[in-house]
């Protein structure tokens, strides 16, 4: 696949606050060595590959990263405060393998190659609750689709959620795609896991998670 212009209408947020000084030094000089061209998008990449889908504010990703330093981790956020504060994490842990879409991750995937990647994180995707705004779910057939094309054959689908009517539909699209095997269904999370800001959000709140894992 190569990558074009983009087709898709992007509904989330793009920027929040100013960005502190640090955090915008980071994103003139640090990003550009790490952005993902789509036109490319593994040049310089390892072996194994996985990909986190919105990674928010980077505390997963970053964490995967320094666990599986023999993995190269892909990340795609379009929220620029999120990607500041991920390439924060980047240079204080000093990662040599993440790399950063930070634009809609749909446009990644589309560039991505058939079969290129052990594992997709989709972790508490903003759940758009109101009924006329469903279909801005991330998860639909059109974006499983595009997962399923990228993924290797035993490939994860690993996806959380604090919202049930999100994890209801999650359950019924991915069922409807046929082309992955539900491994489980559990409110643990996953292995080798860090707390992300959503999840304590949702802790405080008092909800809890589901962490749907599929293969593919």
């Amino acid at each position: 696949m190569t990558g074009a212009a983009p087709r898709f209408q992007f509904y989330g947020r793009r920027k929040g606050k100013a960005l502190r000084r640090h955090h915008l030094a980071l994103t003139e000089g640090l990003l550009p060595g790490l952005r993902i061209d789509c036109a490319a998008p593994l040049n310089g990449t390892g072996a194994a590959r996985w990909l986190e889908i919105g990674f928010g504010g980077g505390e997963h990703l970053a964490h995967q990263a320094a666990l599986h330093p023999d993995v190269t981790l892909l990340g795609a956020e379009a929220f620029v405060n999120g990607v500041a504060k991920l390439l924060a994490e980047v240079e204080k842990r000093g990662l040599g393998n993440v790399r950063i879409h930070d634009g809609d991750a749909r446009d990644l995937l589309r560039a991505l190659p058939d079969q290129c990647l052990e594992r997709i994180y989709l972790l508490y995707p903003d759940p758009w609750p109101k009924a006329r705004h469903n279909k801005r779910r991330f998860v639909n057939a059109e974006n499983l689709s595009q997962i399923a094309r990228v993924l290797k054959p035993g490939g994860l689908f690993l996806f959380a959620s604090d919202i049930p009517d999100y994890v209801d539909w999650t359950l019924a699209h991915v069922a409807e795609a046929s082309v992955f095997r539900l491994l489980s269904n559990v409110a643990d999370p996953f292995e080798n896991w860090v707390e992300t800001r959503y999840e304590a959000k949702a802790r405080r709140e008092g909800r809890g998670s589901n962490y749907l894992k599929y293969i593919k």
